[in-house]
């Protein structure tokens, strides 16, 4: 079964989350604000503060009208302006406080999400990711905390203000003029009827837009790390086509979200204008009446403006709303997934000190249900030795080896460590115990020290040296510009397919542990590289349980037990001199075996088996 990359579009299932109501997410996400309850009080009580301040304007400009300008008290003026400028600058420095308030506010509650994301994902299965693009799972880790985040702080603040705001010019406009006060309500119902349409119909259209820059994202992280074969292959305007298409269903699904938008807004706000006009129609018609005065109808429309315009700020929460749902489900798929048992209480560690017996019992595994991988697969390894898987490719090794270190958990059958079944020991344990070098190593993007010293972050620099030596890599090291400082770039990509082997051996050899497995390193190399790379191997697998994923009979001849899979079974076993002696797959393969990979062999032989 394969498990490696493979190029998602926009409707791979991959990208898609389970659907959740509003609801849910509102309550799941306000989890993260209660750590920070009192800077959000802070917040939410600065906006408050500013708003009252806000609302001295209007009163303030009515006794202007009429009792200043009108009635000629122009002793009255200045102070009545000073006072109105005191009300401003108050109502500004809130602002100024909630502003900074809010940041640190909404800083420490995106750390906190994106950090549980983050650490979810560190303890998600080996599968999860077999089945999601890495495109993908930056965007849900970055764009969609982001937009879960706005909601969480914009939603916090500003539909808390907009909602007293609401309520407390409401009563204002009803205690200053009861008839149009009940005018200014007679676009509330079309208000709410359109905030009903857009809830109801916005969130196909951001699940779609999400889904689609995912899709581009993955896209674009995987052409980004196969660019050398991309120019290899001479593929740049196939690729161009590609990601033209992905940035094209981006922009149409921001398109139709934009669409909506534009229209519903603008009604909107047009509706809301209705009730201003009718508001101006009435209290012109009162004025000319002497019902009421020219400055009580300004401050009227003044606290109508400070109505409406909580109201307009509802409907853009109402669109942040249905972005924040669309990411929060994204996101809490990854928090929802089941994670590797990390914690269980009833987990227990290897017993000290391990030796590394290492026994398959009749094992079983199935990837998918109607997919089964492996078949009643059973071995000991002893303390110390060597075993050899070998098959033509998709047999099952490393299916089989990925068992050890739980990267999938077995479907029947038992693996234990010196008699302990490792579905009953934590992850941390058993992989302390277990070092693994695989044929395509991978270097993180720093130094070559820092790559060395990740199978021991505690080791000295005498030790990674030492370590360095012993895998046959520090003479190269030494003729580096920085030696052991020196970038290695993306993946190691300034260094050889041979030099990162050695320093994932390094590596390995600092972690220093008992069980040892080893996808053999030496078959992209040349003949020299490959001698000094099968001499740190020989220096690595001394006094340790090691299993080899071989494909060059010669890294095995001297293996204490070969195991030969064909279709996730055992066809063959024993060392190389009893299965040559057994004239069996294991022999015709040796007598073919000079210059070729085992799979290569396999393939030769498959007509005649």
């Amino acid at each position: 079964m394969s498990h490696g990359h493979r190029h998602l579009t926009e409707n791979d299932p991959t990208f898609t989350a389970k659907k959740r109501s509003t609801t849910e997410i509102i309550r799941r996400v306000s989890v993260y604000l209660w750590p920070y309850k009192w800077l959000a009080l802070a917040t939410v009580g600065c906006a408050v503060l500013s708003l009252l301040c806000g609302l001295a304007f209007p009163r303030l400009t009515q006794f202007i009208i009429d009792d200043i300008i009108h009635d000629g008290q122009t002793d009255k003026l200045t102070p009545v302006i000073l006072l109105l400028l005191g009300a401003f600058f108050l109502r500004d420095f809130f602002n100024s406080v909630r502003i900074q308030v809010n940041n640190h506010f909404e800083q420490n509650v995106v750390f906190d999400m994106r950090r549980d994301v983050y650490s979810r994902l560190q303890r998600l299965p080996v599968g999860y990711y077999d089945k999601r693009a890495s495109g993908d799972l930056m965007t849900r880790v970055i764009e969609d905390v982001n937009a879960v985040e706005r909601l969480l702080i914009d939603g916090t603040e500003q539909g808390t203000v907009a909602t007293v705001s609401i309520f407390g010019v409401l009563a204002i406009l009803f205690a200053t003029n009861p008839v149009l006060a009940a005018v200014a309500m007679i676009p509330i119902p079309l208000l709410a009827l359109g905030a009903m349409w857009y809830t109801l119909s916005a969130h196909k259209r951001y699940r779609k837009q999400r889904q689609a820059s995912s899709a581009m994202n993955a896209l674009l992280m995987d052409n980004l790390q196969g660019v050398r074969e991309i120019k290899a292959f001479g593929r740049e305007q196939h690729e161009d086509s590609r990601f033209a298409d992905r940035a094209e269903a981006m922009r149409q699904g921001t398109l139709t979200i934009m669409r909506a938008w534009a229209f519903y807004n603008p009604t909107m706000s047009f509706v809301a204008a209705t009730g201003t006009g009718l508001v101006l129609w009435i209290g012109g018609s009162q004025v000319m009446n002497d019902q009421m005065s020219v400055g009580e109808l300004v401050a009227f429309l003044f606290y109508l403006a400070l109505f409406y315009e909580p109201i307009g700020k509802l409907h853009g929460l109402n669109q942040m709303l249905q972005a924040a749902r669309a990411g929060g489900e994204r996101v809490f798929d990854i928090l929802d997934s089941r994670e590797e048992r990390w914690d269980a209480a009833e987990l227990k560690p290897l017993p000290e000190p391990v030796r590394g017996e290492v026994e398959y019992r009749g094992i079983h595994f199935q990837y998918t249900q109607d997919k089964p991988a492996l078949h009643d697969i059973s071995l000991l390894a002893r303390p110390g030795q060597m075993t050899a898987l070998v098959g033509p490719t998709g047999a099952g090794k490393s299916t089989l080896i990925n068992l050890l270190p739980a990267f999938y958990e077995v479907t029947l059958g038992a693996i234990t460590i010196d008699g302990q079944d490792i579905a009953l020991t934590s992850l941390e344990s058993l992989r302390e115990n277990i070092s693994v070098v695989s044929q395509e190593p991978f270097l993180f993007n720093g130094t070559v020290g820092e790559n060395i010293a990740y199978g021991n972050l505690d080791a000295s620099a005498e030790q990674v040296t030492e370590a360095a030596q012993a895998a046959n890599c520090f003479e190269f090291i030494s003729e580096l510009a920085d030696r052991f400082d020196t970038k290695v770039g993306e993946r190691g990509v300034r260094l050889s397919v041979g030099e990162k082997q050695r320093i994932s051996i390094a590596r390995a050899l600092l972690k220093n542990s008992p069980i040892l497995i080893l996808d053999e390193a030496t078959a992209s190399v040349d003949t020299a590289t490959e001698r000094l790379i099968q001499q740190a191997l020989e220096r690595l697998m001394i006094g340790r349980t090691t299993f080899v994923i071989a494909h060059r009979l010669s890294t095995i001849r001297d293996a204490d037990q070969i195991l030969v899979l064909k279709n996730g079974r055992v066809i063959e076993r024993g060392t190389h001199n009893e299965l040559v002696g057994q004239q069996g797959l294991y022999a015709r393969l040796a007598r073919i075996q000079n210059t070729t990979f085992i799979e290569e062999s396999f393939a030769k032989l498959e007509p005649v088996t």
